[in-house]
């Protein structure tokens, strides 16, 4: 989604272009604006034939100098001969020149807050004749968000309490304990040693990790969720050690390997060994955590807890003046092309979210309406969000500083594994980063209201 920026002074830009059209040029074309729906605009534009017939000759001396025939030194070939060899590129050249012109003319009028924008059909340019085309426009809705500056919202930090801290200990004391080798029959969360293989045959170019799934020797199971084989705790709580155990497993259809999702079959499993974690004392605690003492320990985690207390309020504070604010707001048209463009990718998202099979496909073409319509409402949802929010960001004259962006793509490259020009080309290629500036932008006035509504 982006409605922060016209796309086409993006393309512009990247072309080096950025609008330098002879101020001539872009005042001698004709523009009318018409309303075809709540949001969307249509802009009539006509360049008279003069026009055309001055931009071909002077588009047509651009292209001269910089080709050469054989025969001609460069930039001298007649221009006649240019036109005839080069008819396609001096069309497509004056078009675009044409055109670029009228989105700067459109672009003059600062009452249309343009947020989406493009050619509507397939203009046919004639040389030296009168050239006719549309730009169909999407803009911002139009509504008063009221004074947003009184929201006040009272949402009190819990408090970290003493059994809380205590319990985060025991935690701590099992989490960072020692596995040791134990008799008797495998409790929940003990850790097998085994030997298993299951019935089902690998696919020929199954993965490694498939492979290791479905047969593995001298290989570790923790009775404890996730499970790494499904149905493995249930089948294997009260088993020995030397014994041997077959059980069912059916993986789910969303599982991670999708060579495996949604199938069944037989597992058995050779028990070698059952180790127990024994949880450690307050001294090995803190030398675990490295630490002095284990009343430094709780300290340290009372601060930790206190940290993510005051991180959920802060969540919920924003939840809450987001909800003030949108109730404050009546209901508003959204632009038609930039809801349906969201529309898609919510679709898309159930899509990838569901989809794990033929058969889950076949089932999703049959509820595809079901799926639009939950599509549709978190598009709209979010669409609202972002033009209630963009409003107050004008209003309040909030910008994106490029260091934040950069900021967050550093975080987020660390975080998924990439560097960080990976990340970025990643990003840029595929739209996310039109995403990852709006969600910034949308964080960022989100905080200044709730800062605002806590005082």
């Amino acid at each position: 989604m982006n409605v922060n920026a016209n796309p086409f002074d993006r393309e512009l830009s990247r072309k080096g272009l950025v609008f330098q059209m002879a101020k001539k040029l872009v005042d001698s074309i004709q523009m009318e604006v018409r309303t075809t729906q709540p949001c969307r605009k249509e802009f009539d534009f006509t360049v008279p034939a003069d026009v055309v017939k001055s931009e071909t000759a002077n588009t047509l001396r651009d292209i001269a100098a910089q080709v050469a025939l054989p025969g001609f030194r460069p930039g001298k070939a007649p221009v006649g001969l240019i036109r005839s060899k080069f008819e396609n590129e001096l069309k497509d050249e004056l078009q675009r020149k044409l055109v670029y012109a009228a989105f700067e003319l459109a672009g003059k009028d600062e009452s249309l807050d343009i947020v989406s924008c493009g050619v509507e059909g397939k203009p046919e340019l004639k040389f030296d004749e009168e050239f006719k085309f549309t730009i169909g426009a999407d803009v911002a809705p139009e509504f008063e968000v009221g004074d947003y500056k009184a929201i006040k919202v009272e949402i009190p930090v819990d408090a970290v309490t003493d059994e809380q801290v205590e319990e985060r200990v025991k935690f701590y004391r099992s989490a960072y304990g020692n596995y040791t080798e134990v008799d008797g029959p495998a409790q929940a969360e003990d850790m097998l040693k085994v030997n298993y293989k299951s019935d089902f045959a690998a696919p020929e170019d199954a993965s490694p990790a498939v492979k290791r799934q479905l047969e593995a020797k001298n290989t570790f199971l923790w009775l404890s969720e996730p499970e790494t084989i499904p149905g493995s705790i249930a089948a294997l709580t009260g088993a020995k050690k030397d014994g041997e155990y077959t059980f069912e497993a059916t993986y789910p259809a969303d599982y991670r390997e999708s060579a495996l999702a949604g199938k069944t079959m037989k597992y058995t499993v050779k028990v070698l060994g059952i180790q127990r974690r024994s949880e450690l004392s307050d001294e090995d605690l803190a030398a675990k955590a490295r630490v002095k003492s284990i009343d430094e320990f709780r300290d340290m985690l009372r601060k930790a807890m206190e940290q993510e207390n005051a991180a959920k309020n802060h969540n919920e504070v924003i939840d809450a003046v987001y909800k003030k604010l949108s109730d404050m707001v009546e209901e508003f048209e959204l632009p038609p092309n930039v809801l349906q463009a969201e529309v898609q990718k919510e679709l898309q998202k159930i899509a990838r979210e569901t989809v794990k099979s033929e058969e889950d496909a076949e089932k999703f073409k049959k509820e595809i309406d079901a799926h639009r319509a939950e599509a549709e409402k978190a598009a709209k949802a979010a669409l609202r969000k972002t033009f209630l929010l963009r409003k107050i960001a004008k209003l309040e004259d909030v910008k994106l500083d490029p260091k934040e962006v950069d900021a967050q793509l550093r975080e987020m490259s660390r975080y998924y594994g990439y560097k960080e020009k990976e990340f970025r080309d990643m990003l840029e290629k595929n739209g996310g980063m039109d995403d990852l500036q709006l969600d910034l932008m949308n964080a960022k006035v989100l905080n200044l209201l709730a800062e605002a509504a806590v005082k």
